[in-house]
């Protein structure tokens, strides 16, 4: 009898991605499907396939309309996807929904940030901190996780296992929960000691913030040479890295690179990662690195600011580094060579910016701000 052999690797996932088109001046839905093909790929999978409906706001129990739930479950047979994965985050119940009327594992942008960060957090911090998020995003969506054992109706020894069942691992996770927070709480206590020996000894903390991706960490190692991973990948380091640096003049400082953002960057993740982020508060100057060779540069630049300006950090001091410069072309279509010349560049997008997509005043404010002049 011939025997065939058959690989145990685990399959890649094939996801086909899903947004809701609402009105995003800065980050249309397009582009913004874009990123979310990178953070799959980041975590691993394939993308398949991708879709948009126009709306005025997400549908209550599914996320998008019935009709449309009926072409991504089409679609997503016929290019053989194993998962969907949604833009936006969506409720419990809207996830429970989706997959009863898929019958595909279906997951959402935050799901996704919370998978890519488990794999990059290597620091026992990191690792508290993921886990936290993690189990934050999971308490809600426990219900139905046991409904198979509720459906078994009769049956001697299986009566009613499933509310109990339900209640016992919220219980365990509530408990883990509790047991993160106070050893992150621990961390926290001890970076305050670590600040205020920082603080008596009368160094400065210099802090690097900016975009995922935006070159933060290769910043980092040329002023410092502090070794850091650096790739062209979205969350390519997650543990903040301290180095001490000495100024051209001779004093030192001490230089943070801290965690990227993006849009929208899960609550549950702002929230575990308090006590990292806290660094920011306590830091005399920010260097925000923005990444002007991206076509969402000014969308990166405001969702700094947002996330910036809810972790409590405002009124501080910042230095904009127009990082990739040398990729921008000036009006006559010449490189760039000067920082004069990148932030004209820098207005030339702006504007075309503005008359392509229908910047609201609000976003027009904050170009102008961010760049000190008209755009």
């Amino acid at each position: 009898m011939a025997r065939t052999a058959r690989t145990t690797a685990p399959t890649a996932d094939r996801a086909y991605l899903v947004a809701a088109d609402l009105y995003r001046p800065l980050m249309p839905v397009e582009e913004s499907l874009d990123e979310l093909s990178e953070l799959a790929r980041t975590a691993g999978a394939g993308v398949a396939g991708r879709t948009t409906q126009r709306m005025d706001h997400p549908h209550v129990a599914t996320y998008i309309g019935k009709g449309k739930v009926e072409q991504v479950k089409q679609a997503a047979r016929e290019l053989d996807a194993n998962v969907v994965i949604f833009d936006d985050e969506l409720s419990p119940s809207q996830q429970r929904n989706l997959e009863r009327e898929l019958d595909l594992k279906v997951i959402d942008r935050t799901a996704l940030i919370l998978d890519i960060f488990a794999t990059r957090a290597h620091t026992a911090e990191g690792r508290l901190q993921v886990s936290l998020a993690q189990l934050e995003y999971l308490l809600p969506r426990l219900a139905g996780q046991w409904s198979h054992l509720e459906r078994m109706e009769g049956a001697i020894g299986t009566r009613g296992p499933g509310e109990t069942q339900i209640e016992t691992d919220r219980r365990l996770i509530r408990n883990r929960i509790s047991k993160l927070k106070r050893d992150i709480e621990d961390i926290r206590t001890r970076r305050s000691l670590y600040r205020r020996q920082r603080d008596r000894a009368g160094i400065p903390v210099v802090a690097l913030v900016g975009y995922t991706n935006a070159g933060k960490s290769t910043l980092m190692n040329a002023l410092s040479h502090a070794g850091v991973l650096s790739e062209d990948k979205l969350f390519a380091t997650l543990d903040p890295i301290t180095r001490r640096v000495r100024l051209p003049g001779g004093s030192p400082v001490l230089l943070t690179d801290t965690v990227g953002f993006i849009q929208k960057l899960p609550t549950q993740l702002v929230a575990s990662f308090r006590a990292t982020l806290e660094e920011l508060q306590e830091a005399s100057l920010l260097v925000h690195v923005v990444d002007m060779s991206h076509p969402n540069a000014f969308a990166h630049m405001k969702t700094v600011e947002d996330t910036l300006s809810d972790l409590g950090v405002t009124g501080k001091a910042v230095v904009q580094v127009l990082n990739k410069a040398d990729r921008l072309r000036s009006e006559d279509g010449d490189a760039v060579e000067t920082y004069e010349q990148a932030l004209a560049a820098a207005a030339l997008y702006a504007a075309i910016l503005i008359a392509t997509r229908e910047v609201g005043k609000a976003d027009l404010a904050t170009i102008q701000r961010a760049f000190g002049r008209r755009a």
